[in-house]
This record gives C-alpha cells, sequence and structure tokens, in this order.
C-alpha cells in the first residue's frame, strides 16, 4: 500500500532504545504502527504516555498516540496482518557466545503472522549469516511461503547513539539489505520514509559485518588511547596533551579520548560478536579485537588503583574512606547505566572497603549498586568526600561547586581544569 492510499500497517518487535525511537518516527511518518514488547510493564507506561528512554520524550508517546496510529502491545494477537514487521530486540552475551534468544522468540512470534508481499526487517545486532541462517527458517516455519519469492526479508543495522545532540534517527544515514534484489528494493523503499538517506549494500551479511566494523572501530581505537593514557601516567605525560597536538593534523588521524572503560550495549559486546564468529567459522583469533576487550575491561580496575594511590598519597586507606563518584551513567548526559565503567568502578571501591557515595541526577536509582548511597552535589558532600572521581561528565552536574569545594579529585574524563586535578 502506498502513502497516497493509506498508512502501511508497521510493527515493530521490541520498544526499548531502538524500536521506540522508529515507532515514534514511523508514526510522524504517517504510518500504523503497533509497538509490541514482551514486557508488559513498558506496554503500559507507553500506554499512559510515558517514555523511559533518553532520546524520547513524553510528549512524543503522547503525540504519537494522540494520532491514534500507534498502540502499544503485549498481545501476540496484535502482530498480525503487518505489512512491515521489523526486529529490534537485544542480543547480549551468554558465557562469550552471542546470544540470539529474543531474535529467535521474535522471529517465532512473527511467524504464523507472515504473508504474501509482507517485509520483515532484522535490526538487532548479530553476526554475518544470522539473517539468512537463523531468522528466515524461523519465518519459514509455519507455512509455504518462503523469503524473496513470496515475502521480503532484509537486515539494517540499528545506528542509535543515545543522547546526541547532533545525530537522531533521522538524519544518520541508514544501511540496507535484503536476501534477494526484491528484498533490497522494498527494505529500502520502507526506510526512505524514515530517514533522510539510505544505503544500499550487496546482500545482508555485508549489512551485519558492517555494523560490527563500525562498534569495533570504536573499540579498538579507545583501547590504543587508554593504554596510552596508563603508560603516560608512568612517563609523567599528560595523554590529553598528547591527543590534542595530534588531533590539530587534519589528515590521517581521529581523535579518541581515554576513559574509565567502555559501556552501553554496543561496544562491550558487539567486537565480541565479531571474534566469536571469525573464531567459530575460520578457527583464527581476532587479535585486535581480543586484546581491546582485555584493555578496556581492566580500566575499571585501573581506575580502581589509582584512586587508591591518589588516597595513599594523603596517608589514607581505601578501606575506610569515603569516595564521592560523580556520574554512573555509561556516557554524558545519558541516563543509560548499561554496563557502564561506572558501576564496576563501584563494586571495586566497595569491595576495597571505601564508602561509596554517587552523583548522578540523571539515571534511575534502581540501577545504582547496592551499598552505594545516591547524594546530591553540595557543598558539604564534596568537602566531606576524601577523594572524589570523576566517571561521567554530565552537563547538569555543578562542575563549578566541584572544582570549588573538591580539592582531592581523580578526574577520568577531563572536565576539570583546576590546578592540581589528578587526571587519568
Amino acid at each position: 500500500m502506498t502513502a497516497a492510499q493509506g498508512p502501511d500497517r508497521v510493527v515493530v518487535v521490541g520498544q526499548g532504545y531502538v524500536g521506540l525511537p522508529l515507532t515514534v518516527r514511523a508514526v510522524e511518518a504517517g504510518f500504523d504502527v503497533v509497538g509490541f514488547d514482551v514486557d508488559k510493564s513498558r506496554v503500559d507506561r507507553l500506554s499512559h504516555g510515558l517514555t523511559f528512554i533518553d532520546d524520547v520524550t513524553d510528549d512524543d508517546v503522547a503525540a504519537a498516540l494522540a494520532t491514534g496510529r500507534f498502540r502499544p502491545s503485549a498481545d501476540p494477537a496484535d502482530l498480525t496482518g503487518f505489512d512491515v514487521a521489523v526486529v529490534t530486540v537485544p542480543t547480549p552475551l551468554a558465557d562469550g557466545a552471542p546470544d540470539l534468544s529474543a531474535v529467535r522468540a521474535a522471529a517465532t512470534a512473527l511467524a504464523p503472522h507472515v504473508r504474501a508481499g509482507c517485509c520483515v526487517v532484522l535490526e538487532s545486532t548479530t553476526y554475518p549469516g544470522t539473517t539468512e541462517e537463523v531468522f528466515v527458517p524461523l519465518l519459514e516455519a509455519d507455512g509455504p511461503l518462503r523469503a524473496g519469492r513470496d515475502f521480503r526479508v532484509g537486515y539494517s543495522p540499528e545506528r542509535i547513539d543515545p543522547s546526541n545532540p547532533t545525530w537522531g534517527f533521522r538524519n544518520t544515514p541508514k544501511i540496507v539489505s535484503g536476501v534477494d534484489a526484491g528484498s533490497a528494493d522494498a527494505v529500502a523503499a520502507f526506510y526512505a520514509r524514515l530517514v533522510d538517506r539510505v544505503v544500499p549494500v550487496s546482500g545482508t551479511r555485508e549489512a551485519e559485518l558492517a555494523k560490527l566494523l563500525e562498534n569495533t572501530f570504536r573499540h579498538v581505537n579507545i583501547a590504543l588511547v587508554n593504554e596510552l593514557a596508563v603508560f603516560c601516567h608512568g612517563l609523567g605525560i599528560d595523554v590529553w596533551s598528547v591527543v590534542d597536538a595530534a588531533a590539530t593534523k587534519p589528515f590521517g588521524f581521529m581523535p579518541f579520548t581515554p576513559g574509565p572503560g567502555v559501556g552501553g550495549h554496543c561496544l562491550p559486546i558487539d567486537p565480541s560478536y565479531l571474534s566469536w564468529q571469525v573464531r567459530r567459522t575460520l578457527g583464527q583469533n581476532f587479535r585486535f579485537v581480543e586484546i581491546a576487550n582485555d584493555v578496556n575491561e581492566h580500566m575499571p580496575d585501573y581506575v580502581a588503583s589509582r584512586a587508591t594511590a591518589h588516597l595513599n598519597r594523603k596517608r589514607k586507606a581505601v578501606n575506610g574512606s569515603t569516595v564521592l563518584l560523580l556520574g554512573l551513567a555509561y556516557k554524558r548526559n545519558s541516563g543509560d547505566a548499561r554496563n557502564s565503567p561506572a558501576i564496576t568502578v563501584a563494586h571495586r571501591l566497595l569491595d576495597l572497603g571505601a564508602t561509596v557515595l554517587a552523583a548522578d541526577p540523571l539515571i534511575d536509582a534502581a540501577q545504582v549498586p547496592p551499598g552505594v548511597a545516591l547524594v546530591e552535589v553540595s557543598e558539604e558532600t564534596l568537602a566531606a568526600a576524601d577523594l572524589v572521581v570523576v566517571l561521567t561528565d554530565h552537563d547538569v552536574l555543578d562542575w563549578e561547586l566541584v572544582g570549588r569545594f573538591a580539592d582531592r579529585v581523580l578526574d577520568t574524563r577531563r572536565r576539570l581544569v583546576e590546578p592540581g586535578t589528578d587526571r587519568l
């Protein structure tokens, strides 16, 4: 059905950080959308016009509901009759291997509703071959219809960057692919109504690998500069000045900055998908990924050791000291604490016997680790802390107050410029 004939019926399976922005944009573009999620509490929140992610506001959800073309649902019966279905479910690691249980469950739920002429798109990050080897057979399992011949199937990797003020769903180029030419055209036509630019690639495996390359590139380069930061500290060199100097080169260099580790759903997980697939298929190790994993996974331990050394210089033990952590989310100006290295730092300090306080007005209190007291940044909390550790540099935190009253600071983000600040 064309836009002139009326709204197409779209089902978005998964209403999280990827699925909800897609749902809202599809409603804006004129589609009739079912936002499906197995989490009934999440569906209830959406039904009442309430969001739970940074990039979609309550007003956005309310506006989508007001059109009459957005229906949040946890009822599989509402999957029927779709023209396009998009799967945006999580793909975590389980014991170092990809966990595709949510993808399999989504495909199984959609299979009875697949009909001639419809289009099904997988957006979840995964290893090359998943769409054709795992996803398609499950879609075909309930009947005689076949992908490519009777209905369309494609892969289009998500490119959501939570809290990015510049690049959102609509203006970020969208990679599209299909299991055959007709599927690729159908997937491209769908996303062309949602985004400013679609980028067709030759096949689903290429699209799946492109997503892994994007995040592996970031992961490896962050690991490079993190390890450089460790060595620079030992050599008495300011790593931040080194990165700034190198960044003046107008070609052949892209600046990455050090920090307490990597977090979120992508960087701690996606490169391992690629490494797992190479090892499983080719029997070889993806050495760059494994080295990057080792470096980035140990950065929280390094931060804890730096905190210990800082306190030792003040003739204090970690055990019994009060440490105030500024920021628990995995990235600046976000309330997302998934796989946050700041959470790991908190656990390390607790294990060493510290009294750990944390200030992060953006995250939900339920994300704060047990044993950590959530506090506000104030003259009293800053002055009472034996050490302040900057882990996430949210703009909403009162950095002027921190600079005035916290004279014992380990800054992993170069947020403070006060003389004497101990930087990563």
